[in-house]
């Protein structure tokens, strides 16, 4: 059966294929000696939002206001997760505290790197791309920040950190 990319965004499919492939990619690249590879990672999820934004958009504009909501919504949609997420307005940080990260379900002994990185580039992406086509004023660009705690390193939950900008840059 032949689905379309619209029709996969529509399912609820599993991301054990997905999280099995990055880390042997990532196992991969290591050996190879590639270097950056939380930003090849990261690029990976802006690539994956690019495509994904044509077929699903959470609202049409992110600004402080609807920042949780979403984010939360994408987590939820995107990666079947449940989150709590923190803002600190001093820093521009929100914190993302990821129970059931799709991409590091395990702890990985030979990888120095989080799957969720790609979670990172995906989200920062998907939330610039969106504040992009408004015409908000109090848009807001989200970018990737750090991943604090990973399931793939041992931690019980992953932790991705956001840095954010308010108004409009562009």
């Amino acid at each position: 059966m032949n689905y379309s990319r619209k029709d996969l965004v529509q399912t609820d499919a599993t991301m054990n294929q997905m999280r099995n492939s990055i880390y042997i990619l990532a196992s991969f690249m290591e050996k190879n000696g590639v270097l950056d590879l939380k930003e090849k990672l990261r690029k990976m999820g802006q690539n994956i939002a690019k495509t994904y934004i044509r077929y699903w958009k959470p609202t049409n504009f992110v600004d402080i206001s609807n920042l949780k909501d979403v984010i939360a919504t994408i987590y939820q949609k995107v990666f079947n997760s449940s989150t709590s997420i923190e803002i600190n307005d001093v820093e521009n940080l929100i914190k993302v505290q990821d129970y059931r990260c799709a991409l590091c379900k395990y702890h990985y002994d030979n990888i120095e790197i989080a799957g969720c990185e790609i979670i990172l580039g995906m989200v920062s992406e998907t939330i610039s791309l969106i504040n992009k086509e408004s015409s908000n004023p109090s848009s807001l660009i989200l970018e990737p920040y750090e991943v604090k705690e990973s399931r793939a390193f041992g931690n019980k939950t992953c932790v991705q950190l956001y840095k954010y900008k308010t108004g409009r840059t562009s």
